[in-house]
């Protein structure tokens, strides 16, 4: 690095405070948080060096590369790491001050990711030297590698590097498919750098093999000030791009189709993103095989091993690789809240797209609101939290499409052929009166059994049952308020299966209703199942929850480990259920459900009105 940029960097590193997560439990603890930029000194020394190869990334259309890095320091220790900043000189972005009275830190970006600088050398603090291999992802800037001593804790800036970037940063990538409001509709939703103001964005398609097709594509962004508070609009800011949108309309019914994105700059020129396939969704109540794949809080991980922390390496990346493996045998996946677990820092929400982009850009991938998405003090959330580090909303609204009438709130509809679900938001009341509620209650009385009979309930938070050690404390065994409003409406509409999220666990229970089991039966259901089972699918990545040692009569299998589970309907009368784990794919708990449509249609407790003189 040039004098000038050394000086430049001196001149711009201040002081940034930490942020507290308030009542954030420790393990959702982002580990970019750790870093206390806000003690960053100086110790540029000219026998300390890093340098990384190639600088130039990309040639063949990859978005995702490998690097080298190679670096040295006569003073070396174990404390020693690096940090991956994007943009490279990341000096360069100036902080607005939060109030008059308040002068902004000028370095205001965390890393991307970091490293510690004896990961892949074990003799790095005898040596003083050192490689160490990152993957990067094509996410609209350069990139610099700098080496740090003092650990996270106590930071000294000893020698930043040479500057990579992809031939093209602002190429749009990582597409993620959605069901769109109806059901012969999909959406395409993708990244980029270019602004309406610079390109025409577009998705070129059509059935696979024949004549393509454009559809035209909307575009949204969001600037700093869109955030609720620390770290999303201080350290964790990071430009966001452009997020693009485009619907698909008119499908037939479970045909291939083949799609690439693409942007028509105003000189005339195209940039194309790579060419993807897609099945379209089955008519709503179309009998065919129907393979879905439900799970929550899977996070994300870097496969290079940068920001190890608590567990999320298994959890997340075995997760998505093992859907990746059957993607062939899976429709559609519902990922029920908690993402990505940014907690306000914006470049990991580009690392997840990434991540998931095999899956996402293949079959749908319908996402819900958690916890770490949306909530934040004073911004209508139902939970007076700070688990969204200040995102409050905004980046699981923008990132990728619902077909819910507003994305504010996140509840909304699905079908695919033979089931139909309703995706509930527990970050804003559900409770009995308010308007949530009466959409639930639409949702469900709305559905023709008859032609769709697997009802879903999904849901972050655990709004039915859970032996979850926090909820047992508590004496509830679910979210305060959780089941209270919403049974009858589970009852009275039979719905087959509850699934939630939050809790980092598998469980599942018997078909229940107000507490009791309606049978006893545990594999195999025959004809009416008088209530509801309620499942917990949050085992996708997240460091793992604890069960209570008590034991209820409700709950039939427990597994602490990471895993998600997948519902295949063959036909009308018959679905399976299987709990799979994230380390290798295998069934460890399972059950079928038999039936006749006349089977949803005979009464139980409260499921039908009381009968009257009249009748």
């Amino acid at each position: 690095m040039g004098m000038i940029r050394v000086y430049g960097l001196l001149l711009f590193l201040l002081v940034l405070d930490l942020v507290s997560f308030g009542d954030a439990r420790p393990h959702d603890e982002q580990p970019l948080s750790r870093i206390a930029v806000h003690k960053v000194q100086f110790a540029l020394n000219p026998s300390v060096y890093v340098k990384v190869t190639p600088t130039l990334l990309g040639l063949e259309g990859e978005n995702i590369q490998w690097v080298t890095l190679v670096y040295g320091s006569p003073n070396p220790s174990n404390d020693d790491w690096i940090g991956v900043f994007s943009p490279a000189n990341f000096s360069a972005s100036i902080c607005p001050p939060e109030n008059e009275r308040g002068f902004p830190p000028l370095l205001c970006t965390a890393p991307i990711k970091y490293q510690y600088a004896n990961y892949s050398n074990s003799n790095y603090k005898d040596t003083g030297n050192a490689t160490l291999k990152l993957q990067l992802i094509n996410q609209r800037a350069d990139f610099s590698f700098a080496l740090f001593s003092g650990g996270l804790s106590n930071p000294k800036l000893m020698a930043v590097s040479n500057i990579v970037t992809f031939v093209n940063p602002k190429a749009p990538v990582y597409p993620r498919l959605a069901q769109g409001k109806t059901w012969n509709e999909m959406t395409v939703t993708w990244t980029s750098g270019y602004g309406i103001s610079e390109a025409e964005p577009f998705v070129e398609w059509g059935p696979l093999g024949e004549n393509q097709m454009r559809s035209p594509a909307g575009t949204l962004t969001f600037n700093r000030n869109s955030m609720c508070g620390a770290p999303a609009r201080t350290v964790g800011w990071r430009d966001p791009g452009f997020i693009h949108t485009s619907f698909l309309k008119d499908l037939w019914p479970n045909s291939m189709y083949t799609y690439k994105q693409g942007h028509k700059l105003f000189n005339g020129t195209y940039i194309w993103g790579q060419k993807y396939n897609f099945r379209a969704s089955p008519y709503p109540g179309q009998d065919s095989l129907q393979r879905v794949v439900i799970f929550g809080d899977m996070g994300k991980a870097e496969s290079d091993g940068s920001n190890e922390y608590n567990d999320f390496q298994p959890g997340s990346l075995n997760t998505t690789y093992q859907l990746i493996q059957d993607l062939k045998n899976i429709d559609i996946v519902l990922h029920i809240g908690d993402i990505c677990y940014a907690n306000g820092y914006l470049s990991q929400w580009d690392q997840f797209t990434s991540q998931i982009e095999p899956i996402a850009s293949t079959v749908p991938y319908m996402i819900g609101s958690g916890n770490h998405e949306r909530d934040w003090p004073g911004t209508g959330s139902f939970y007076g939290n700070m688990d969204s580090g200040g995102e409050c909303g905004v980046l699981v609204q923008t990132m990728f499409y619902v077909p819910a009438e507003n994305r504010a709130k996140f509840w909304y509809s699905t079908d695919y052929g033979m089931f139909h679900f309703c995706i509930a938001d527990t970050e804003q009341d559900w409770r009995e009166g308010t308007e949530q509620y009466q959409f639930l209650e639409k949702c469900l009385a709305s559905v023709d059994r008859q032609k769709q009979p697997w009802l879903i309930f999904l849901a972050h938070r655990v709004l039915g049952y859970s032996s979850c050690d926090t909820y047992a404390v508590e004496g509830s065994f679910e979210e305060p308020m959780g089941r209270e409003s919403l049974q009858k409406l589970w009852q009275k509409y039979k719905v087959d299966l509850a699934v939630y999220g939050h809790v980092h666990s598998y469980e599942r229970t018997c078909p229940v209703y107000e507490n009791i089991c309606t049978t006893e039966e545990k594999s195999y259901y025959k004809g009416p199942l008088n209530g509801t089972i309620h499942v917990v699918a949050g085992g996708g990545g997240a460091s793992l929850s604890q069960f209570t040692s008590l034991q209820t009569k409700w709950s039939y299998y427990r597994d602490y480990d990471f895993g998600f589970i997948k519902l295949t309907a063959f036909d009308h009368s018959n679905l399976l259920f299987e709990y799979k784990k994230s380390s290798d794919g295998k069934v460890y708990d399972s059950f079928r459900i038999s039936r006749d449509y006349r089977d949803i249609l005979a009464c139980t407790i409260d499921s039908c009105p009381s009968t009257t003189l009249a009748s």
